[in-house]
């Protein structure tokens, strides 16, 4: 459940940005906030301790007078950009050096936890390398798992199995592309057979028999 509540706490999380206005940080609860490092490893730290100089009178190497809060904000634009595609280009990178190292281990199993669940099927992220990979929703099983966006899980239409994200399973290498950085997994763990689940299937199965019934039940509240 932690791992679970974790998982989802990061995904409703908006992704950080370099701005001129000042919004506070919502986690340290504070109505001002502003962070830089020392040595200097980023231009935003540069700016923040060119910005201090200036406002502190510390001496030459402050902001020109005339870079203002328009001009900042557009700086601040430019580097959460390429930051964005610096962090785009780590992960593509990371993804196509470990297919490349998994590529020989086809036929291999691991241990992992499901790091996403979608209608395509399944993202496991594995234990011992950090490596993400897909498994087809239509090799789970031998029955039809539909898609629950709310419960985040992937549930078996007439068994109720589930499958949520960060459960722990075990999975074998099927296939690794090194070009494209992918991996596809077989899953080899049973999902979770749960009152909830077997409740959310009978309800499914109650509003498929009797829509119009279900309808008017809406309607009424």
């Amino acid at each position: 459940m932690e791992k679970l509540v974790n998982e989802v706490v990061l995904r409703t999380q908006a992704q950080a940005e370099y701005a001129a206005e000042n919004y506070g940080h919502f986690g340290l609860n504070l109505r001002r906030y502003a962070h830089f490092t020392s040595p200097i490893r980023r231009y935003a730290d540069l700016i923040v301790h060119r910005g201090l100089i200036r406002a502190m009178r510390l001496g030459d190497g402050g902001l020109p007078q005339e870079q203002d809060a328009a001009a900042l904000g557009e700086i601040g634009a430019q580097i959460s950009a390429a930051e964005r595609r610096a962090m785009k280009a780590e992960r593509e990178t990371f993804d196509r050096l470990i297919a490349h190292f998994l590529a020989d281990r086809i036929g291999a199993t691991f241990a992992g936890h499901i790091s996403g669940a979608t209608r395509a099927g399944l993202f496991v992220k594995l234990d011992d390398t950090g490596a993400d990979g897909l498994v087809p929703a239509r090799t789970i099983g031998a029955e039809y798992f539909r898609y629950h966006e709310d419960r985040h899980a992937l549930i078996g239409a007439r068994s109720g199995e589930t499958y949520r994200l960060g459960d722990r399973v075990t999975v074998r290498l099927v296939e690794a592309a090194p070009v494209a950085g992918a991996l596809r997994f077989e899953i080899l763990s049973e999902g979770r057979h749960t009152d909830a689940g077997r409740r959310h299937l009978r309800q499914e199965h109650a509003v498929r028999a009797h829509p119009a019934k279900q309808r008017g039940r809406m309607r009424k509240r």
